[in-house]
């Protein structure tokens, strides 16, 4: 829903059975604007034949190859052929040649095939060749190939050197208000209207709108708040009618789940447990004091940014700053011979304390910590505002 612009345009670039597809299509977007979700609906619907790839679980070119291979010649590795592929690719020419050759029954048909890599920006890690010879696949094989793109950034970020075949466009812009209000009202639970489930959903964008647009969030908090919404209906205290004060009923709860915005590793449940015993392990607490037992608590794990944090700010309170170049700078490891002397004997770092530190030092450090890229958003800095409020 709220993507008939955008479907008009990739039913018109994906182009009919008689007069083929276009080469290469460019789907970008924000997270969560239903670019997947369209595009595999449209093949689905139609039933194209297609190979949907994603780009974070092919990690190398040989899995890339291998499995486009195998969803078009519908091979499954299984016990009964030794769990093995198609064919074995380990390069780019292999994968055009058995395209060509193995393959050329089913893509001499003059219906397109369709090849969809989603999260593409995966694919500037591997050899710059790799994109290029993606985008001019119909060229190489001579064959109705039509490669789909799906990414959240822009292709600007993509272009690398030359032999780039500029792809077609597709935006997919985030939801508006309205939008998101019509989507989310197709999740209306029964035994209440729809124009008392739009109230609802207009209160909670009410305070959500601003923080995130992504409706996965939006979802889930509609879902996990709507109970807390409609429990003075059930007590008998309230109508539908009565918005006010199931407004006011509801605000605290909101403001709870407000932050917890992207940075929830539990499920709805598992939140809701959480939040039931945050009164009981209070009075636990005060028990236990005077009977000397702690309570037991439920650990609720941290998110995966939030500990990469944590050791960035540990490294950065106790190591000196002069050695963030020897620890965290590629060949800086090796210490040029020096007459030897009998340094000053200094104490041990983790017996002076942590001491302060900058938060440029500390995202330094996060950044070289962590395996992949990652972009300085809101994301980040709202965790590291929760660690700081929690005293970690």
């Amino acid at each position: 829903p709220c993507r008939e612009k955008q479907a008009e345009a990739l039913l018109r670039l994906m182009g009919h059975p008689e007069t083929g597809a276009c080469q290469s299509i460019f789907i970008y977007g924000h997270a969560s604007t239903g670019k997947t979700l369209l595009v595999s609906g449209i093949l689905t619907t139609l039933h194209l034949k297609h190979a949907y790839v994603n780009a974070v679980e092919a990690y190398t070119t040989r899995i890339l190859f291998e499995t486009i291979l195998n969803q078009l010649t519908r091979t499954v590795p299984c016990a009964d052929n030794g769990f093995s592929n198609f064919a074995n690719c380990d390069n780019m020419c292999d994968f055009l040649r058995h395209l060509r050759n193995e393959v050329s029954e089913d893509l001499d048909s003059p219906t397109p095939v369709y090849v969809v890599i989603d999260n593409a920006e995966r694919l500037r890690e591997l050899d710059p060749v790799v994109l290029a010879a993606f985008l001019r696949l119909q060229e190489l094989t001579k064959k109705h190939i039509c490669v789909i793109l799906i990414s959240e950034i822009v292709w600007e970020k993509f272009r690398c050197g030359t032999g780039f075949c500029e792809p077609y466009f597709v935006h997919f812009p985030q939801y508006s208000q309205d939008e998101l209000v019509k989507i989310l009202c197709s999740y209306c639970p029964k035994g209440y209207s729809e124009e008392f489930y739009t109230r609802y959903l207009h209160l909670l964008l009410s305070v959500f709108f601003t923080v995130t647009r992504n409706l996965r969030e939006l979802q889930y908090a509609a879902q996990l708040n709507f109970p807390k919404f409609c429990a003075p209906i059930v007590e008998g205290s309230a109508t539908e009618s009565d918005i006010h004060k199931l407004w006011r009923n509801i605000e605290p709860h909101m403001r709870k789940t407000l932050q917890s915005v992207y940075l929830r590793e539990v499920t709805s449940a598992q939140f809701e447990n959480v939040q039931s015993r945050e009164g009981e392990a209070d009075g636990a607490t005060s028990r236990g004091h005077e009977t000397g037992k702690a309570p037991r608590r439920g650990v609720v794990e941290l998110p995966f940014y939030s500990r990469f944090l944590l050791l960035a700010a540990y490294m950065a309170s106790y190591n000196p700053p002069g050695t963030d170049r020897k620890f965290f700078v590629k060949n800086q490891g090796k210490m040029k011979r020096r007459r030897s002397h009998k340094p000053k004997e200094k104490p041990s770092n983790h017996l002076l304390g942590p001491k302060p530190f900058p938060l440029n030092r500390m995202m330094a450090i996060f950044y070289a910590i962590v395996d992949e890229q990652v972009a300085p958003s809101a994301m980040i800095f709202s965790q590291i505002k929760t660690l700081v409020s929690l005293r970690l």
